[in-house]
């Protein structure tokens, strides 16, 4: 069930202005979904400029219903209805932030992974100068991620990045133990085997 409109009508723009912030908030606490589409039409740009400038254009619209979907989970919680404005930008920056922490976990994820191969790619490349080879490896690692399913990454991140115990990585993904373990092996078989291939085809 979706609360975030595509588009405004100009009998919902019209709509949009004829009640204050304040009521409309009281109004989505006692669940009107109407109510919040209307202040989703009212905040929506604001809320998309300011990830642009925070974010960048990459994965924009995934960011502005993220930010929506935690507002109206929050909307019930929301003791200062008279405060929705800065409260939607405080949403709008904790998103933003949870953004740029999982880039530059990627980023740190890679530059480590990287580190941890060099021995190997050397050795599948004795003929070839390390420092050419270097020139490679950040591409290589990138495109290895990428061939894992989402959900194979997001085990061998957890774990082998942030250092979180293989029964805290199951209970955040709500699975198995056994069925972390399965996937943290074939994620590093499958990847480990990806930089293999490259190796040898370099």
């Amino acid at each position: 069930m979706s609360v975030i409109p595509a588009e405004a009508s100009n009998n919902d723009l019209a709509d949009n202005q004829s009640e204050s912030d304040t009521e409309l908030v009281l109004q989505c606490q006692q669940g009107n979904q109407h109510s919040f589409r209307q202040l989703y039409r009212r905040y929506s740009s604001r809320v998309r400029s300011t990830l642009y400038q925070l974010c960048g254009a990459e994965a924009l619209d995934d960011l502005v219903q993220e930010v929506f979907l935690r507002a109206w989970k929050g909307l019930p919680q929301l003791r200062q209805a008279a405060q929705f404005s800065t409260w939607i930008y405080r949403i709008c920056w904790n998103v933003a932030s949870d953004q740029r922490r999982n880039l530059q976990r990627q980023r740190s994820f890679n530059s480590k992974l990287k580190a941890e191969t060099d021995s190997l790619s050397l050795q599948n490349s004795k003929s070839q100068a390390p420092d050419l080879m270097h020139l490679h490896y950040q591409d290589i690692i990138q495109r290895g991620l990428q061939q894992l399913s989402f959900e194979h990454r997001a085990v061998l991140v957890l774990h082998d990045l942030e250092d979180i115990p293989q029964k805290e990585v199951a209970q955040i993904l709500g699975i198995a133990v056994g069925t972390v373990k399965s996937r943290l092996f074939h994620a590093r078989m499958s990847l480990r085997q990806y930089i293999q291939q490259q190796g040898e085809m370099l």
